[in-house]
């Protein structure tokens, strides 16, 4: 076949052609990713117990979910985090299940417990699959909480009309309750309770249909419509009426209005209250692509945001894509220059340019079979065709140096670019079997380690494959006609020279130190053992550091604030405060550093109820992020600047953790997980106490912390002996109390672009302390009401 290509150098152009325009048609739908996409091989559950603390959600909920899917085929590991108000769990399947079966399987067994507690809710099952977070839209106004929500969700409802966005969930708000707040003082003027406020509510608000009546003019739908919806018109809901007419109306005992269900959940934008529109994109999406579509809607929106609304784009995920691309785009470039001019050197620029020519056409190749093969070009596949560079380039000057010798023996061009070929093809195949014995096993890895790094020898090998194509079947026609004998012997003056003091540095230097190295092969051999040894010692010597994945210089950073459970949010914000101020002090400390004066710190955002490694939620919680100039632009490490935030933030005795760190991609995450296993919960903490202490002492290691935290005081209520004797039980008491505090919740009503519940509770005022628990009123059985 070499023979044949040879001699036909149409055939070989058109080989060349053909790769190069399938390379070209498959570029422009090669989808562009920060990191492969990996399977989806969890289902999460999620069951919410409203009012439970976490001992009360493990027995409950946990212990039932994990008997009822320790039965489900195919099931690697289940995990069970019991957290106030909710249970988390979490299946793993075993590797090469069918994860469609797997969840059908999950979600039958959670259906089908019939254990829960009364107040347990409906069960959540879903696939955990990996977020493809593209980047993230801060919108900040001067109105109110409600007002920039509402607009917020119109700003969402417009960019999802685009056909590539696909995906945008709002940030900084949780749901909105009608919130009705009764005082303690009017329930006990008019001899109520909370629950007696709600049902008078349920009983006033309805929409039912009644039926169908016939008429001579037709059949009628008959239906009662007195639905609520918003807070005037509950306030017109009658709550006691007497029997002379009088009437006491909800907003004469009552203060109404909306409300977010959870305060703390809530972002700030440069120091600005923000809604924030995260935006991702499905499986078959290009980042890039998405990304310019962010940016052209975005300046639609600028055009008709009312005076007063900014739109600011955050955390960009793109911009290492970018880079990468940058960089391989870059070293090709290079490679192919410095090929062209180390060829140029030694022969004509018409035959160094169709040796370079291998560089493009193999690429092209290689992106051609990449989206045949439905890969994407991402961190793990760049870094393949940046390793593919230096090899293919090998091998074509390996044959096409072989060919020119061959000329210069006196052979014809044709005959030489055969013979050359054949000569050195045994050598290039073995180093290509050599490089895919030694790479290629990487394919066969487990686990998510595997997933991810199956890209790189797979293009890596692809690449090559086409390389060696081309270098066969391609390179030897066209080095036929660039390697008639006049090319090969006129050289210009800097060859010449060039040439000239090549030569005299081969036959004096180079041949004489080999002929010394063989008559003495027992002292290279020992040598070459001496220096396989000292590199191998680098690794248990600590010289040479083991790293499954290389550090990517993010564009974003964080710190993670996590405070004691209970900790009220005003204590919080101090630390959020004195967090950005040390942000501030990073940012004037670096500015200077950057090219043309720009701030190192472009944004800054701030998101209480958030932390990532926390695996928990409320006021206690805080997270602050800073966009940073492009890593291609700034000056400084992420350590750097890390270290001295980390510094100028300080210590604060009763913050739990504050882990400085950049946002994680990929598969990153906590370095190093250890899972501790036992019953007892004392036992369990005293132990990890005692490995964080050991662990302290290695060099390296920093922000230590387990999950197994306090939680709330807790205040425990039981009845009095006497309480029988007024009729009462637990349950009523409890559900008394329940009302009282975190508010019952009556009925729901649909919203224009939510749902509603509306929550009937007592006056905040008169709940503030335990002796109000003390003096709270609960009914009897005849209707009285007692402490």
């Amino acid at each position: 076949m070499i023979r044949y290509f040879a001699n036909h150098p149409t055939a070989a152009n058109l080989l060349m052609v053909a790769i190069a325009v399938l390379g070209l048609a498959a570029a422009p739908n090669l989808q562009r990713d920060s990191f492969p996409e990996l399977a989806t091989t969890e289902v999460e559950v999620r069951i919410a117990y409203p009012g439970a603390t976490p001992e009360d959600v493990e027995d409950a909920v946990c212990q039932r979910v994990e008997d009822a899917l320790d039965v489900v085929s195919g099931l690697r590991e289940l995990r069970c985090d019991a957290r106030e108000n909710v249970a988390i769990a979490t299946a793993e399947m075993r590797e090469g299940e069918d994860i469609d079966a797997f969840f059908n399987d999950v979600k039958s067994q959670v259906e089908a417990i019939t254990g829960f507690p009364e107040r347990v809710e409906r069960p959540s099952v879903t696939k955990l699959e990996r977020t493809r977070h593209v980047a993230s839209i801060a919108l900040t106004a001067d109105m109110r909480d409600e007002d920039l929500k509402a607009y917020a969700e119109a700003v969402k409802t417009r960019l999802k009309s685009d056909a590539r966005i696909a995906q945008v969930r709002i940030q900084g708000f949780s749901d909105q309750n009608i919130v009705v707040e009764v005082p303690a003082a009017a329930l006990h003027r008019h001899q109520l309770g909370v629950t007696d406020v709600q049902a008078a509510i349920e009983r006033a608000s309805l929409d039912l249909p009644a039926g169908t009546m016939s008429t001579p003019g037709g059949e009628l739908i008959v239906r009662f419509k007195d639905q609520r919806r918003t807070p005037t018109e509950f306030a017109d809901v009658v709550v006691v009426s007497s029997r002379t007419g009088g009437h006491v109306r909800l907003g004469d005992i009552a203060s109404l209005g909306t409300e977010f269900d959870q305060a703390e959940q809530a972002v700030y934008f440069n120091g600005r209250r923000a809604a924030l529109l995260e935006i991702s994109k499905t499986r078959d999406q290009d980042s890039l692509r998405v990304m310019d579509a962010i940016v052209e809607l975005l300046e639609r929106e600028r055009a008709i945001a009312p005076r007063g609304v900014q739109l600011e784009i955050s955390a960009d995920s793109t911009s290492n894509i970018r880079e990468r691309l940058r960089i391989l785009v870059s070293n090709g470039g290079q490679g192919l220059a410095l090929v062209l001019l180390t060829m140029w050197a030694f022969f004509s620029l018409r035959f160094s340019f169709w040796v370079a020519l291998g560089l493009p056409v193999s690429f092209l190749g290689a992106i051609f079979a990449m989206q045949w093969l439905g890969y994407s070009l991402n961190m793990m596949t760049m870094v393949a065709l940046l390793v593919a560079i230096g090899i293919l380039m090998d091998d074509a000057i390996v044959i096409s140096e072989n060919i020119a010798a061959h000329i210069r023996r006196g052979k014809s061009a044709a005959q030489a670019a055969v013979d050359g070929t054949l000569q050195v093809m045994p050598g290039v195949l073995s180093s290509f079997l050599t490089t895919a014995a030694i790479i290629g096993p990487l394919v066969l890895l487990s686990g998510k380690m595997g997933e991810i790094l199956k890209y790189l020898p797979a293009v890596l090998l692809v690449t090559l494959v086409v390389s060696l194509v081309e270098a066969f079947l391609v390179l030897p026609a066209h080095l036929r006609h660039a390697l008639a004998k006049r090319d090969i012997t006129r050289q210009g003056g800097f060859q010449a020279w060039f040439d000239a003091r090549f030569t005299a540095f081969r036959d004096r230097i180079f041949i004489g130190s080999l002929r010394r190295a063989i008559r003495q092969p027992y002292l290279v051999i020992a040598t070459l053992v001496a220096v396989l040894l000292m590199s191998v010692a680098t690794l248990p010597a600590g010289w040479l550091k083991f790293q499954a994945f290389p550090d990517l210089e993010s564009d974003v950073i964080e710190a993670r604030i996590l405070l004691p459970q209970g900790t009220p949010l005003v204590r919080t914000q101090e630390v959020v405060a004195d967090v950005v101020a040390a942000l501030e002090a990073l940012d004037t400390s670096f500015t200077p550093r950057q090219p043309e004066g720009q701030a190192l710190v472009q944004n800054v955002t701030v998101r209480y109820n958030t932390h990532a490694d926390a695996y928990e939620s409320g006021p206690h919680l805080a997270t602050v992020a800073a966009d940073l100039l492009p890593a291609g632009t700034r000056d400084g490490t992420l350590l750097e600047m890390l270290a001295y935030w980390k510094q100028a933030a300080g210590e604060h005795p009763d913050v739990l953790s504050l882990k400085f760190t950049d946002r994680e991609r990929g598969v990153a995450g906590r370095d190093i997980d250890l899972r501790l296993q036992g019953a007892d919960l004392d036992r369990l903490k005293s132990a990890s106490l005692e490995l964080q202490a050991y662990l302290r002492g290695f060099d390296g290691v920093r922000d230590l912390s387990d999950d197994l935290r306090p939680g709330k005081p807790e205040v425990r209520i039981r009845l009095k002996e006497t309480a029988g004797v007024f009729g009462l039980n637990g349950s009523m008491v409890a559900n008394e109390v329940r009302a009282a505090l975190r508010g019952s919740t009556a009925l729901e009503v649909v919203g224009s672009s939510e749902t509603y519940d509306v929550v009937v509770r007592l006056a905040g005022q008169d709940l503030a302390a335990i002796d109000d628990l003390h003096n709270l009123r609960i009914r009897t059985a005849d209707g009285q009401r007692v402490p």
